[in-house]
């Protein structure tokens, strides 16, 4: 578990709460629509693709690959500041979608585009584990 957790801790919310139970249990989750087939990534209410509600769980293999990042040196965001410099990422899942994130485990020069990544979990509390990727 971290030490002491200054960042903003993310919002549970009745469409999202099946997401952050998996994190908690260090698996990393999706949805799919059961009207289109389409998968999708960050938890939410209806299909970004058709609209529809039919949506399920389905667990990702976790692995992916750097689409793309930038390192961030400086923020005055509370939590982040004393971590600089850290890498904010879009990393591209094997099933197809990306994910926002941060890329951790290694030095923020050693990350490059295609880089492949497996999801890490970074454990707050009992309670809450933010989902992270670290060189595969």
């Amino acid at each position: 578990m971290a030490a002491e957790w200054r960042k903003p801790v993310p919002v549970v919310t009745a469409e999202s709460r099946p997401f952050w139970e998996a994190c908690r249990r260090h698996r990393l989750l999706l949805q799919r629509c059961g009207a289109c087939g389409a998968l999708q990534y960050y938890p939410r209410g209806v299909c970004a693709r058709c609209w529809g509600t039919a949506l399920a769980w389905q667990e990702a293999s976790g692995r992916g690959t750097v689409y793309t990042y930038t390192v961030t040196y400086r923020t005055e965001t509370r939590g982040f500041r004393e971590e600089t410099p850290y890498v904010v990422a879009w990393v591209e899942l094997e099933e197809g979608v990306q994910v926002l994130t941060n890329i951790v485990g290694c030095a923020p020069e050693a990350v490059r585009i295609g880089m492949p990544v497996v999801v890490a979990f970074e454990d707050v509390d009992d309670a809450v584990s933010i989902p992270r990727f670290r060189p595969a």
